[in-house]
């Protein structure tokens, strides 16, 4: 299995163009007696194995492919710094390294980060060596396999997997990558879009600014090459703020509102100078977007939309966590499309940035999930919030993503029923999501066992269509029907005519190979999986009291073969056939 190296920006919300990739060949070793550091490997000791990152070494991709428990693990890579990177700073970047890492350049400390699924960075100019000589780049990454408190998702604590949960990953698996930047630069920027005012407001976040007496920032905002607005403001702290007026079509059909249906973005251009010197560039965009709840009603750009959504694991062939190609990425989307799905919900995964921007560009909703942990304490307490608030942070601008989902299914509070303090943490990380982002509804706790939520959601793998057709007539009798033997709502907490959504069902295992698997309900041919998909879609379309689902799943991972596609992404019946269910049609084969 062969795929051309991961080569594409990896964060395209925040692009610039000095910047040079560094996925590719390391070397790799195992440290199972944990002797590395101690042993000082970050000095200079040469592994005598090799992995292609952004590859967990669990992974085909990787070159490894080894799925027995080594919870330590090192890389190492030997870098020449461009000689156009010359006089600025030097940024190192890893998309994400599970669990822990510890980054050494050149046998000093650089970095050191804890959690699986978020970015994290470090100047590492000090540390270099002389322009034209190479530069060692150590990483120690650490995970803990079999620690069930851990925010792991649907990574398995045992070395093979079975149920709903999934080969591990260890150690870098998502893209690592160096920048040049000046002195004073945007560290980042915040984008939040008001379609009632038809106005961007911006908040642009700054490094080194204090070496300079006088710095200006330019933003150009664009809309297919055509110049919309330009705005410039005087930096003189760390973070400044400024609301800019689109003078822009609005709506009637000629608005340039985002939508499934029609991805409007806007290009924005952010140029730091210290008078006529330019400082840094940074490239990004916007879409004018809307997602709220009115009288009991979700709303996409003040109207009622109806979320038709797909559960997607995001697990790859020969990847497992990491998608072997961004043009798999794309693809992921585009089928999801294609079988008339207007959004996705990303189960128990912080995606790769690549796909959020396919998702904006091309038009698809997202549910943005926390990778949760499985048993309470509190270390996976200060665990998950600190990762679940840099979560939030990286992916604040993405306007495919319309909905927050801290906790699935009571997954790190498991005794929520009857434990305070694990009802206190589902209402913390409630309340602490919408303190960081005002704009997005919250689910509380995904499936059932919620507290406040803005959303009420159901699980629900029902597979006999009388059954399902009087559970939700009503949303009143909806967040009674506890299908899983679950309460809807926690006990003492109130419904108060929030909106409800079957946020799983379906579920249906087709094998259409000599291939063991499993589902929740199980189709003996192409015919038998197109009635159950009838028995469980119509049902849940027509249903009064409900405003939208999620139908589990887009593709088959492992053992669990429920998916409308393989794992290879090849419909197991035509796209149209599932286009037709999406729309209320009873398709034919």
């Amino acid at each position: 299995m062969a795929y051309p190296l991961r080569s594409e920006y990896p964060r395209p919300q925040f692009e610039r163009q000095s910047w040079l990739s560094l996925n590719g060949e390391w070397q790799f070793a195992y440290d199972d007696k944990d002797e590395g550091e101690d042993g000082r490997w970050y000095e200079g000791k040469t592994f005598d194995r090799a992995i292609q990152v952004p590859f967990c070494y669990q992974s085909e991709l990787s070159g490894i492919h080894e799925k027995e428990f080594h919870d330590i693990v090192w890389y190492r890579k030997d870098v020449v710094i461009p000689a156009g990177f010359t006089g600025k700073r030097i940024i190192l970047h890893f998309g994400a390294v599970d669990y822990e890492a510890k980054v050494w350049v050149n046998g000093r400390l650089a970095a050191s980060h804890e959690g699986g699924h978020t970015p994290f960075q470090a100047d590492i100019t000090a540390a270099l060596n002389e322009s034209g000589q190479s530069n060692r780049i150590v990483v120690r990454a650490q995970d803990y396999s079999k620690d069930v408190t851990l925010p792991r998702g649907k990574q398995y604590w045992k070395e093979r997997s079975e149920q709903v949960f999934y080969t591990r990953t260890t150690g870098i698996w998502q893209p690592v990558w160096i920048e040049a930047v000046s002195p004073a630069h945007m560290s980042r920027v915040r984008m939040t879009p008001d379609i009632d005012t038809n106005r961007i407001d911006i908040r642009g976040f700054f490094h080194g600014i204090a070496q300079y007496e006088e710095l200006r920032l330019n933003i150009r905002i664009t809309f297919e090459g055509e110049l919309i607005a330009e705005h410039g403001i005087r930096v003189t702290a760390a973070e400044e703020e400024v609301s800019i007026k689109l003078h822009d079509f609005n709506d009637h059909g000629l608005g340039r509102w985002w939508s499934p249906e029609k991805p409007n973005l806007y290009d924005v251009e952010f140029t730091l100078r210290s008078g006529e010197t330019v400082l840094d560039q940074v490239t990004s965009y916007f879409g004018m977007r809307k997602i709220s709840i009115e009288d009991g009603i979700i709303r996409l750009n003040n109207r009622p939309y109806y979320m038709k959504l797909i559960l997607d694991q995001g697990y790859f062939p020969g990847g497992v966590l990491t998608a072997p190609s961004d043009e798999m990425l794309r693809s992921d989307v585009e089928l999801t499309k294609q079988m008339g799905f207007n959004g996705a919900r990303k189960h128990q995964k912080i995606e790769d940035p690549r796909y959020l921007y396919w998702c904006d560009k091309l038009g698809l909703l997202v549910w943005g999930e926390m990778a949760n942990a499985y048993q309470f304490s509190e270390q996976y307490v200060s665990r998950v919030t600190k990762e679940w608030q840099e979560a939030l942070q990286r992916d604040y601008n993405h306007p495919c993503i319309v909905v927050w989902v801290p906790l699935n299914e009571s997954w790190g509070a498991p005794n929520i029923l009857i434990d305070k303090r694990q009802q206190h943490h589902a209402s913390t990380l409630y309340y602490l999501t919408k303190s960081l982002d005002a704009t997005r509804p919250v689910i509380s706790n995904d499936g059932w066992e919620h507290v406040k939520s803005d959303i009420y959601t159901v699980h629900d793998y029902e597979y006999r269509e009388e059954i399902l057709a009087g559970r939700y007539t009503t949303p009143e009798r909806a967040v009674k029907s506890d299908p899983q033997g679950r309460k809807i709502i926690l006990p003492g907490f109130a419904y108060e005519g929030e909106p409800v959504q079957m946020s799983e069902f379906g579920g249906i295992s087709y094998i259409r190979d000599s291939g063991l698997g499993w589902g929740y309900s199980s189709a003996s041919d192409d015919q038998d999986f197109l009635n159950r998909l009838i028995a469980v879609m119509r049902p849940i379309l027509s249903a009064g009291g409900l405003q939208g689902y999620c139908y589990t799943q887009l593709t088959d991972v492992e053992q669990e073969k429920n998916g409308l596609l393989d794992f290879n992404r090849v419909p197991k019946l035509p796209l149209e056939v599932y286009r037709q269910l999406n729309a209320g049609l009873s398709p034919v084969l």
